[in-house]
């Protein structure tokens, strides 16, 4: 063999290494590249609304923290909040000090590993987590029927999960994706993501499960989450279903007073 064959096969066997070790590393890593945390963008909002820190206990004896504010349970829905993949309850202070100005009750839950949590978040351990707040709720006196399921990001997987053959007074999807998958594939597009992926979280194939009013928010500026995933699963749900989709926002939405009224007509419907 001549030195030129010699020096191609290495190159070929080189990248042939490297993507197997780069493959390995992102099955083993996979979820720490999922889930963050410690990730930080909370700019020092202060809560303007009443909240009540309560335990949240999973089947599996977690303790989750959940912020909880409670107006009337008997007259006013009551929001059960599912944040996204990153940060803290603190970086959504600035979403919920809105609500305070809705006729409603919400409680906020911080995932496992999230928030000082003990365990560590998986797919099969969130949709635990959010079982056991809509458990929570109902041993408080708040039905299933005054519930409204809110997912944020990440969240709208859990929340599209633990909705589907529910009675839920409603749901609210922002920023959705159609699945992990599809997401996968968009970030490290020459990997078989669908054979390396441990949490799916596969919203497309549960949408049409959902049999509450839907509510679909996203921005088509979003460079996380792309604005056809969110329409996607909007087109794909059943009726009635309504989208509040704008122009300019990004992954985090700017809640502003457009975003905030078309949230207080949603729940106005439900009532």
């Amino acid at each position: 063999m001549n030195k030129k064959k010699m020096y191609n096969l290495f190159l070929v066997s080189l990248v042939v290494l490297v993507y197997f070790l780069v493959t390995l590393g992102l099955y083993i890593f996979q979820r720490d590249l999922l889930y963050h945390p410690v990730e930080n963008n909370y700019y020092g909002d202060k809560l303007t609304v009443n909240i009540e820190k309560v335990k949240i206990t999973t089947d599996d004896n977690i303790d989750l923290l959940a912020w909880y504010h409670k107006k009337d349970i008997k007259k006013y829905k009551t929001i059960l909040y599912f944040h996204g993949n990153a940060g803290s309850l603190e970086n959504r202070i600035h979403k919920i000090n809105h609500f305070k100005d809705m006729n409603i009750n919400f409680i906020l839950l911080a995932w496992r590993g999230f928030s000082g949590n003990k365990g560590k978040p998986t797919e099969q351990g969130l949709y635990q987590d959010a079982r056991s707040a809509v458990k929570w709720l109902i041993n408080q006196g708040v039905t299933e029927e005054n519930i409204i399921i809110y997912g944020e990001s990440l969240g709208t997987g859990v929340a599209t999960e633990i909705a589907q053959n529910k009675n839920f007074a409603g749901v609210i999807l922002e920023s959705p994706f159609t699945s992990m998958i599809d997401l996968g594939k968009k970030y490290y597009p020459i990997f078989p993501v669908k054979l390396l992926l441990k949490d799916k979280y596969e919203s497309e194939k549960k949408i049409k499960n959902l049999k509450s009013p839907l509510l679909v928010m996203h921005g088509k500026k979003d460079k996380i989450v792309p604005f056809y995933m969110g329409e996607k699963i909007f087109d794909m749900a059943n009726n009635p279903k309504f989208n509040y989709f704008t122009e300019m926002d990004d992954h985090m939405m700017n809640y502003d007073e457009n975003l905030i009224n078309e949230i207080d007509l949603f729940i106005r419907t439900l009532n």
